[in-house]
């Protein structure tokens, strides 16, 4: 047990505790188990040619073994100071570390998966304990060198506790195995079956059709909704999006509908110039050629998934899918002289979210002829669902929890629209943990804490493993005074996500407070196993240290 702290003791580590209450902020809900599809392998003996086309694709070698096409290389980066280093030894893959100087800065990684097909670039993943995280540094193919990874371009420390996530694994592997309960990415086991996305991932995974029993899914045969569901789980993550109650996308099975996992929302008026790296499907929304054509123009329109088209076909390939619709008419007068349609209508577009990288803009615009693209303005009604067609499915519970992740990415206006949908929200669902959650957070902004008490402990009598519910209960019960409650609601949180460096640098300050120095200086350290580069922590453990020990970094 704590021994009771002082007035003062307890001020100063309210002052301590303040800022983390916002801080890394996630949904984490429990994830049940899903069907492993089984390898493409199976469907090679009927269609060989298809398979051999397909194994090219980038869609085929989206993941694997970091083994496989690894490009070696080295980077010094400039803002931390760090030499990486990325070479093969032994049959295994390592990435280094070190940062030549008085802190001694170094270490290694084994690297065991590749993300991305390496067209425009490979994320590299590496296991901690079972916790998988991505590698601080990438490889860009477009410029051919090794660079940090999008979010930490300028870092001054070195990310290394950035989880895989469930999204990315799902839409560049298959048979992916979801995390432990209540972790961002600890896996039981290798974390997918197969690199790449496999046949069933589009088909489906009748087990039967082998033995001419079962029929696969043709997407082109499904309506147009349950079609397009197939391409817009991965090319397509709109302004936000929220997963329904109790499912989540990587469940999601081709003849499905999308809206049943997952409901996506944009921005109105959001048309930057620069594009996302996962929007294809929202640009082609936008464009005329779309517009025009509904339902009838898709993304199997212009793409085979079964096939890409050699470097010196494509030019004449993608201009027959536009003549398609324009007809050779239109081509004898439009630019007969300049065959190469994308180069004008879809340039490739340096991307919004992904440094280093350049992406090809779907809005299929009258290059270079087009008025400026409009700002964001937030009048009328700024958030909707998309495709239009799902805004009827679009409940309450969805626009809060939206307009909550819009509001923690600072958009200005989001706040009080969060709160005005919450309030409405939890009467209209007042088990549902994640909301009960989301207004404990609003409450406790606000400081009323008994009020935002009431709410994370409502919501984690539904769900003990809410990370966030914990960790800003745990605040509020530190603030007050109750520290054994604090600490058991940080640890349980801790364990679960060693990569939230505040949870475990708010259990060393709490121990170090209460005379524990031994135990403090275990939770640092334990912050430093994910976390080596982290500043605070190395600071912390030097005042601990200290005789008399000083509990703040």
């Amino acid at each position: 047990m704590f021994p009771q702290l002082s007035a003062a003791a307890l001020l100063f580590l309210v002052a301590l505790l303040a800022p983390a209450i916002a801080s890394q902020r996630t949904v984490s809900p429990s994830h049940p188990p899903s069907n492993d599809p089984f390898d493409s392998q199976a469907c090679a003996s009927c269609h060989a040619d298809i398979y051999k086309s397909y194994t090219t694709t980038a869609m085929a070698t989206a993941s694997g073994p970091a083994t496989d096409g690894l490009t070696t290389g080295e980077l010094d980066h400039k803002d931390s100071k760090i030499h990486y280093r990325v070479y093969e030894q032994d049959g295994k893959v390592w990435m280094s570390y070190e940062r030549p100087g008085k802190d001694g800065l170094h270490g290694q990684r084994e690297l065991l998966y590749f993300i991305g097909s390496g067209k425009k670039g490979r994320t590299y993943l590496f296991s901690d304990q079972g916790f998988l995280f991505e590698a601080p540094i990438n490889w860009y193919s477009q410029e051919k060198r090794w660079n940090m990874t999008p979010a930490y371009t300028e870092a001054s420390e070195m990310p290394l506790n950035l989880p895989a996530y469930v999204d990315c694994l799902n839409c560049h592997t298959s048979g992916m195995r979801p995390p432990v309960p209540g972790t961002d990415s600890k896996f039981s086991g290798k974390p997918f079956s197969h690199g790449g996305i496999t046949c069933q991932r589009c088909h489906g995974s009748d087990t039967n059709h082998a033995d001419g029993k079962g029929a696969v899914v043709n997407p082109a045969k499904l309506s147009p909704d349950r079609r397009d569901a197939i391409c817009m789980e991965c090319h397509f993550e709109g302004t936000v999006a929220v997963e329904q109650p109790a499912k989540h996308l990587y469940q999601f099975q081709p003849g499905d509908r999308l809206s049943d996992y997952i409901h996506y929302f944009v921005l109105n008026g959001n048309r930057e110039q620069a594009p996302r790296a996962i929007s294809q499907y929202e640009a082609l929304s936008q464009s005329t050629c779309k517009r025009q054509s509904g339902d009838k123009m898709w993304c199997g329109s212009c793409h085979d998934a079964h096939r890409e088209p050699a470097p010196e076909e494509r030019v004449a390939y993608y201009r027959a899918k536009c003549l398609a619709c324009h007809g050779e008419a239109f081509a004898a007068k439009h630019h007969a002289d300049k065959p190469d349609c994308t180069h004008c209508h879809m340039p490739a577009l340096p991307s919004k979210d992904v440094a280093h990288t350049q992406t090809t803009d779907h809005r299929i615009q009258r290059y270079p002829n087009d008025a400026p693209l409009p700002q964001l303005q937030l009048r009328g009604k700024p958030l909707t669902s998309f495709p239009a067609v799902d805004e009827s499915l679009a409940t309450t519970r969805d626009f809060a929890l939206a307009w909550e992740t819009l509001a923690q990415r600072g958009l200005e206006g989001a706040p009080q629209a969060a709160e005005d949908y919450l309030s409405k929200a939890v009467k209209e669902r007042p088990d549902d943990a994640v909301l009960l959650a989301a207004e404990g957070f609003v409450e406790q902004a606000h400081k009323r804490d008994n009020d935002a008490r009431d709410f994370y402990e409502h919501a984690l009598k539904i769900d003990p493993l809410l990370n966030d519910a914990a960790t800003d209960l745990g605040i509020i019960e530190a603030r007050s005074g109750n520290l054994q409650r604090a600490v058991d609601l940080w640890r349980g949180a801790f364990q679960r996500v060693p990569n939230r460096s505040a949870v475990g640098m708010d259990l060393a300050i709490i121990f170090c407070i209460a005379g524990k120095k031994d135990v403090a200086q275990q939770f640092v350290n334990r912050v430093l196993e994910f976390n080596p580069d982290y500043g605070k922590a190395k600071s912390l453990l030097e005042h601990i240290a200290q005789d008399p020990p000083q509990c703040k970094p």
